[in-house]
């Protein structure tokens, strides 16, 4: 049996704001709308990445606390940790935890999407 990667799935209290947080601060590219007024899920390709951002319901348990057990966090790879922080930061997303070193090939901070959604951005370099 082979598996694939196929999606993650988000849920938010605004499925199009999310969304439009993930093209305009990561370059992710909206796919499709599904359902209308409201809509009822947003389908973005995240750097190959298939999200769904779903409209949650009112009653939706907001997300836990870090760590925890289950999915934590999306991690996103850059080339260049130092300026895409700089670019986050210029930009308002929340950081969570700034630039650590783990390792000598590995660099990594936390940020902030909507409803609480914990991001990771890392550079991951040849080790020398």
């Amino acid at each position: 049996m082979q598996y694939a990667c196929d999606h993650v799935h988000l849920r938010s209290r605004d499925a199009v704001k999310a969304a439009a947080f993930y093209v305009e601060t990561f370059g992710a590219t909206e796919v499709k709308r599904v359902g209308v007024d409201p809509v009822q899920r947003m389908v973005l390709d995240l750097g190959g990445l298939t999200v769904f951002i779903e409209q949650a319901p009112v009653e939706t348990a907001p997300a836990t606390q870090t760590p925890c057990l289950g999915i934590e966090h999306i991690g996103l790879r850059v080339a260049d940790i130092d300026a895409a922080m700089a670019d986050l930061t210029a930009r308002g997303v929340p950081v969570r935890m700034g630039i650590t070193e783990r390792g000598p090939s590995l660099r990594i901070a936390f940020v902030e999407g909507p409803d609480g959604a914990l991001i990771e951005i890392l550079e991951r370099r040849a080790a020398g």
